[in-house]
């Protein structure tokens, strides 16, 4: 396999990046096929899973941020000439649409007629690609904010991904849908289908801004034991501030907060992301190159998001897994399923990038 053999490759980034969509991916489709009779959280294996399975998120939203932020702040053009803007703007409309597609309620595209007040709630509620084009979308806002009035980064992106995370506890207390129409009351809580409303997980998505920025400020800073240290330290600090805020909650936002609703769990989730920043960029330091097809796994995580979610879930256009044998396979047929799904995701990306090498070669 060849290695990869640019010394300014951020080779830690490369690393959470292939992590986070290969974990995305085995956890799908674990989640789909595993019979609720293997699922005990009394079981050490199963409790990892389901743990991690709660990181994947996190880790996915953040490291989004980190690497468009990044190549955003790269370029030290001013905003209205920075070419990295108007990229964001179509990823943004990119993201955001093939969102709304892969929960399209009806395959006439057009004929509306038998589609069911569920079939439109579902199509409606918030996922992951539609959080992450308008996390994109707020980092392009923020930081022409932050050029306007001369603020650091390193005020305006902790400021917003603090407002996202602090008011995330209030909001999942209002019910949305008495004030706005179904599409836009699902950007603000889960109470009509939404997986990831704005909050509090586009702060996991602007927090990943400030990671962006500083390695982008600091070219090598990455290079050093220091730059470990510093993200295991930061995420210390929130993990230990987690624990710290979870007697207060109900101080703070009254009795009626939930655990999964609290700033601490946000918190947590943060600091944990950080630390395990923190550990890949630490075994990066002694790895001079990484393999291709990890490199091109990082690259092409929104094809392997979509391909896998039509496999698995299914679309208006075909049935997925989750129809055929929605939760009705025992441990062994679900891990090789999982395995199944790892390895035709990554001969898809390395078939992909064959043909646009040989694509070029013939026009060339």
């Amino acid at each position: 396999m060849t290695h990869s053999s640019k010394k300014n490759r951020i080779i830690f980034i490369d690393l959470i990046r292939a992590f986070a969509v290969l974990q995305m991916v085995q956890g799908h489709t674990v989640d789909v096929l595993l019979s609720n009779d293997f699922r005990n959280l009394e079981s050490p294996v199963f409790a990892l899973w389901f743990f991690m399975r709660g990181m994947t998120a996190p880790i996915f939203l953040f490291t989004a941020g980190t690497v468009f932020t990044y190549l955003l702040r790269l370029h030290r053009e001013p905003f209205s000439s920075n070419p990295r803007v108007k990229k964001g703007f179509k990823r943004f409309l990119l993201l955001v649409s093939l969102g709304y597609l892969l929960r399209y309620p009806t395959p006439t595209i057009v004929d509306f007629s038998n589609v069911s007040t569920n079939q439109w709630r579902i199509f409606f509620a918030v996922d992951v690609l539609q959080l992450i084009g308008f996390g994109l979308l707020f980092i392009i806002l923020i930081s022409w904010a932050a050029e306007k009035f001369k603020l650091s980064d390193f005020i305006v992106y902790p400021f917003f991904a603090l407002f996202f995370f602090v008011l995330h506890p209030v909001f999942s207390q209002i019910n949305w849908i008495d004030y706005f129409p179904a599409p836009v009351a699902g950007y603000f809580y889960r109470g009509t289908g939404s997986l990831f409303p704005l909050f509090p997980w586009a702060g996991y998505v602007v927090a990943g801004a400030i990671l962006g920025s500083f390695l982008a400020k600091n070219p090598d800073i990455f290079k050093s034991t220091k730059f470990s240290l510093y993200l295991a330290g930061a995420g210390a600090v929130l993990i230990i501030s987690s624990y710290i805020l979870q007697p207060l909650h109900s101080i703070i936002y009254g009795s009626s907060f939930s655990e999964e609703n609290s700033l601490s769990l946000s918190f947590f989730r943060l600091g944990f992301v950080l630390m395990l920043n923190s550990l890949v960029s630490f075994i990066s330091l002694s790895i001079e190159s990484i393999p291709k097809f990890l490199i091109l796994i990082g690259r092409n995580t929104l094809i392997i998001y979509v391909v896998h979610l039509m496999i698995l879930y299914g679309s208006a256009w075909n049935p997925g897994l989750a129809y055929l044998f929605e939760k009705s396979f025992d441990v062994w047929k679900t891990t090789l399923t999982a395995l199944a799904m790892l390895l035709s995701m990554a001969g898809m990306v390395l078939l992909l990038h064959k043909l646009k090498i040989k694509t070029k070669q013939l026009v060339t």
